[in-house]
């Protein structure tokens, strides 16, 4: 068995080396309501404080609930 060399999977960045080529962004304009623009700039922030904010409400229905049920009030 011959062993096979590695091949190099490093770019070469050397004074002789290619240049890059150029990156082409598409981008696309889209108009917007006010309530959507922010949405879509704070969604990453606002989405697990709504998850977290709704489980606690449900948490704190359930200990409610459990708590009317063993003191026996139908209020």
């Amino acid at each position: 068995m011959v062993k096979q060399k590695k091949k190099r999977n490093k770019t070469y960045a050397g004074a002789e080396a290619s240049l890059a080529r150029p990156v082409v962004k598409r981008m696309q304009a889209t108009n917007r309501n006010p309530l959507q623009q922010w949405w879509f700039e704070k969604k990453t922030i606002a989405k697990p404080v709504l998850i977290t904010a709704g489980i606690a409400i449900v948490v704190i229905w359930l200990l409610i609930e459990l708590f009317r049920l063993f003191s026996g009030g139908n209020a």
